[in-house]
């Protein structure tokens, strides 16, 4: 049943349904999702057994933090076509955590998971050795029609 609010009150009704979402849009730094990118490029010919490795300790990492509520959501990527070696990347994993703090758990949650701490060096070292260029990224969203801060 629709109800008949007077002008007044409609607006009234409207102005304030508009700040309530403005104000839970805002909220503190703290408390906002976090994302970060991942980017790794491996050596030729050694891909599958770099990725091996990354999903047994690092996608299991990911998923344990995400049944935790740490991490919201996960994507991991790979190129469709192929690029030029400076600007070539294998994979690409994006991460939204809860919020910021949610991004400091890997460690312990690692500890947890992996308590053979000679192999997960072993097999760490290994990626590490099959990678040849890797960063991260924090990834901050504008809104397009604000001005720049």
């Amino acid at each position: 049943m629709l109800m008949r609010l007077p002008g007044a009150a409609l607006l009234a009704a409207i102005v304030l349904g508009a700040s309530a979402a403005a104000v839970a849009q805002e909220r503190p730094a703290a408390e906002r999702p976090y994302q970060v990118e991942w980017v790794y490029r491996v050596q030729y010919g050694h891909q599958e057994e770099w990725w091996r490795i990354f999903q047994k300790y690092q996608i299991a990492i990911l998923d344990q933090e995400q049944r935790l509520g740490y991490v919201t959501s996960y994507i991991v990527q790979r190129p469709g076509l192929h690029t030029t070696e400076e600007s070539r990347w294998d994979y690409r994993i994006i991460i939204t955590y809860a919020n910021w703090a949610g991004s400091t758990h890997e460690d312990e949650v690692e500890r947890q998971l992996f308590p053979d701490r000679s192999a997960l060096a072993h097999d760490e070292q290994r990626r590490w050795e099959l990678t040849l260029n890797h960063w991260d990224l924090p990834i901050h969203q504008i809104d397009p029609h604000k001005a720049p801060e």
